[in-house]
């Protein structure tokens, strides 16, 4: 996406498989926990708003998780990946055809999450992407509360579903995201549908409550 101003790639191995989603799937109010510099959800202001008016709703404490910590991010990196995030956002906003305002809520996801559904969001929003902290007891939180605020027929992404730090003692199983997607798909199986999807990620369709 020209001109924007990210400063990695994460996003373009999944881009294949959403354009080819989001070409007739067209979720009107979305949720994504974890935005770091933004390029998801310009991506779908861009894609969708080409079409229709998209309201989304985007949370992130732009502080890292342990991983982005262990790997140098300071509070000053933060400081510059949540101004690019605002930056990012108003060009993909300016440049969309329709509406697409962007909520913000700086917290972490179990606080706003939590807010959301005493707010009256639940079954609100057609599609959630969950890409926030990568461990274990943190991510099946965010499913729970996910799954709670998302419609019948929405959809449900997880990012990094294979991902693993590379730690001096080995991998730490409760420092994945693997084994909280597996518990929550495994005691939701009645109230959803797997769909095809790269080893990278989990997509999941709600189908009841």
């Amino acid at each position: 996406m020209a001109d924007f101003e990210f400063s990695n790639r994460w996003f373009q191995t999944s881009k294949p498989v959403w354009d080819e989603i989001f070409s007739t799937f067209r979720p009107a109010r979305i949720l994504e926990i974890g935005s770091f510099e933004g390029a998801s959800a310009c991506y779908l202001i861009t894609t969708i708003g080409a079409h229709q008016p998209v309201e989304i709703h985007c949370i992130d404490t732009w502080e890292g998780g342990i991983e982005h910590q262990a790997g140098g991010f300071v509070a000053s990196n933060m400081s510059e990946v949540e101004s690019r995030f605002h930056r990012n956002i108003a060009l993909a906003q300016s440049r969309s055809a329709h509406p697409a305002p962007v909520m913000f809520y700086k917290n972490r996801s179990d606080l706003a999450l939590a807010a959301l559904l005493s707010g009256g969001k639940a079954n609100y929003f057609d599609f959630i992407y969950v890409d926030g902290s990568h461990q274990a007891p943190d991510v099946l939180f965010d499913a729970v509360l996910s799954f709670k605020l998302l419609a019948i027929n929405g959809l449900l992404i997880f990012d990094d579903y294979n991902w693993s730090e590379n730690l001096p003692q080995g991998k730490d199983i409760l420092r994945c995201p693997k084994p909280a997607i597996d518990a929550f798909v495994n005691l939701n199986f009645r109230k959803l549908r797997l769909l095809a999807a790269p080893i990278n990620q989990c997509y999941v369709v709600k189908t009841a409550d």
